[in-house]
């Protein structure tokens, strides 16, 4: 089987990151793997073992060339069928494309914000399948008129193993400039509206009162990044918040947090719930989307609604005053993921899709 996958994001954390783990997977399995990325990103470098990689440019939704581009690549590598991993363009340009070479495609969908009805009714009917990440987004694409005999759902995954690791606790110090008796409470997410970091900020001042050792550290980039500064600064939180950028050291940093926090006012799943919850971290998030398939409330985390400061806090506050349930919570995570979520379901999942596509007579 030869396949065409089509990731137009330029950072490897989300979509692009379950893209890699797909792509390795599927080479362990015999698969013959194209790659279609924007040039010069990460993703190129780190799966150039798994798969044969196109860089190429891509623009985003207003790329039409990128239809172009697409077409071309697929009459040139000839694959069985084509995967879109991302929208940024590449779900509806990746989509013409493939239908004018002829080849069958399929579009994995991670994210719940809606989409308009008209626009879900013509650019998923370029789509012989649309894969779900979540319950939630199998919801959302239902809701807003996907037929259901094109909609699979396949969980996204985590390699448990890597994050399920003791804490060094001196790489609190040396990654974050912080104490290494310091109780941490991280969120890691885009600096975007909809991942709810003003939320957290709004529930922070008395928790920070009555914790004087609680540290908070926002894992992650993006345009909100100026205003969370500014808001620090005017509620006199600089000090201990600390925004520290996108990490490639995640794995070993996640499993010194006391508490992951995901305030969330939308969210496909949570990937980074996931691994957290893989390093034993109890989790306190909002109750949206996909998240709770991530986070089972009051067995490994506290769900709460969203957009409330005050759960929140009070939420925070009993987790932090009561280590005890806290650990229990993280233990029960870390054993959750491993068997509900793991790589090889993940890789398999996907399979048996295209197994199922190629069967039929889709012409």
């Amino acid at each position: 089987m030869r396949l065409l996958h089509v990731e137009g994001g330029a950072h490897l954390y989300g979509g692009a990151l379950q893209l890699l783990y797909l792509l390795e997977g599927l080479a362990a399995r015999g698969i013959d793997n194209h790659l279609a990325c924007r040039r010069g990103c990460e993703l190129a470098t780190r799966a150039a073992s798994f798969a044969q990689v196109h860089e190429m440019p891509m623009g985003g939704d207003l790329d039409l060339l990128m239809i172009g581009r697409l077409y071309h690549l697929i009459r040139q590598t000839r694959p069985d069928l084509v995967h879109l991993h991302s929208r940024i363009g590449a779900d509806l340009m990746g989509g013409i494309a493939a239908r004018l070479a002829g080849v069958p495609v399929l579009h994995t969908r991670r994210v719940d914000n809606p989409e308009p009805r008209l626009l879900v009714a013509t650019k998923y009917r370029l789509h012989d399948r649309v894969i779900a990440i979540s319950a939630g987004i199998e919801r959302v694409l239902l809701a807003e008129g996907l037929p259901a005999a094109k909609l699979r759902l396949v969980r996204s995954a985590v390699p448990a193993a890597r994050f399920a690791r003791p804490c060094q606790t001196g790489l609190i110090r040396e990654r974050l400039g912080l104490p290494e008796d310091a109780l941490l409470l991280g969120v890691v997410a885009q600096l975007i509206a909809r991942k709810g970091h003003l939320i957290l900020l709004r529930a922070l001042p008395a928790l920070l009162a009555e914790h004087p050792r609680l540290q908070v550290v926002f894992f992650g980039q993006g345009p909100l990044a100026g205003l969370l500064k500014q808001q620090i600064n005017a509620t006199g939180l600089s000090g201990r918040v600390h925004l520290v950028g996108f990490r490639d050291d995640l794995a070993e940093l996640l499993p010194c947090l006391t508490l992951l926090v995901h305030p969330a006012l939308m969210e496909g799943l949570g990937v980074s719930l996931l691994q957290a919850a893989a390093a034993g971290v109890p989790i306190v998030a909002s109750r949206v989307g996909g998240i709770p398939e991530a986070v089972e409330d009051a067995v490994t985390g506290i769900l709460l609604p969203a957009g409330d400061s005050l759960a929140l806090k009070q939420a925070l506050r009993a987790l932090l005053n009561d280590p005890g349930r806290a650990a229990r919570l993280g233990q029960a995570g870390a054993e959750r993921v491993r068997r509900d979520f793991s790589i090889d379901a993940m890789v398999e999942g996907n399979l048996e899709i295209y197994q199922e596509l190629l069967a039929e007579d889709w012409r």
